[in-house]
């Protein structure tokens, strides 16, 4: 494991270009250019937010950032697992030519969609600085540990989607439904009391989604820092999909070529 992950370090320069080429060819020939990553998620934040905020007897202000922290959040890791899996297929043209580590095409996409999270949660700090100003505190930092923690999340899962992928064609598809699920019982959009309301605290407490949201919505939304219990919960999801994302890799990683 530790040679392969030199083997990962020492590829940085060919999966950094990559990367940079695929922020660059997102918004090549766009008149906003990078500030669509802001724009859409606040578009679509506000108009949820006019609807969830009178079904739920909530302010617009309120609970606009609720709705965009998991947006923007939710939205990397649906965008980075479900185009993990078929990051081996497109990077076939690569993988027949060169010897590097398979994991680095997944890499690609982590650091891509993280640079995007970047700049999308800039509107997050803006709102909630206007209409929070008091929860502004140390508690802050804490919120910034959301992107490695992302990252060392979506990487395995991205990866062990990938393996898959590349044998069975049809999991980006399979995906989509199971990430669409997976939306509908966790609090991305959902504020927790609607959960608890319901006697649906397991869809809570033993849901790693909320531990991971919680991450970034206790210190901005609310000026706590996150439980320890959160972090647990992450870091325990990091060592299941990390485990399960080398296991299938021992296996598959010289196989994947047969099938590209």
């Amino acid at each position: 494991m530790l040679d392969y992950m030199k083997d990962v370090w020492a590829a940085r320069y060919f999966w950094w270009h990559l990367s940079m080429s695929d922020l660059r060819a997102r918004w090549r020939r766009s008149f906003f250019g990078v500030f669509w990553s802001i724009l859409q998620p606040l578009g679509l934040t506000l108009l949820l937010s006019l609807v969830f905020s009178n079904i739920f007897g909530s302010t617009l202000g309120a609970y606009a950032p609720y709705i965009l922290s998991g947006m923007i959040v939710w939205e990397y890791v649906t965008t980075t697992v479900i185009g993990g899996a078929s990051a081996f297929v497109q990077a076939a043209p690569y993988i027949k030519q060169t010897k590097h580590p398979l994991a680095i095409y997944t890499l690609r996409n982590v650091l891509t969609g993280l640079c995007v999270l970047g700049m999308a949660s800039t509107a997050l700090i803006i709102w909630v600085l206007v209409v929070f100003p008091q929860n502004l505190s140390w508690s802050w930092f804490a919120a910034v540990t959301i992107f490695p923690v992302l990252a060392m999340i979506a990487w395995p899962w991205a990866t062990l989607m990938a393996y898959i992928g590349t044998r069975f064609r049809d999991l980006p598809h399979a995906l989509g439904l199971v990430m669409q699920a997976m939306w509908f019982v966790s609090p991305i959009y959902f504020e927790t009391s609607v959960f608890r309301k319901g006697n649906l605290h397991v869809l809570l407490d033993y849901n790693p989604i909320y531990h991971l949201l919680q991450i970034i919505r206790a210190p901005l939304l609310n000026g706590e820092w996150p439980t320890a219990a959160n972090y647990l919960w992450c870091f325990g999801t990091i060592v299941a999909l990390s485990t399960a994302a080398v296991l299938v890799g021992r296996f598959a990683e010289k196989r994947a070529i047969f099938y590209l």
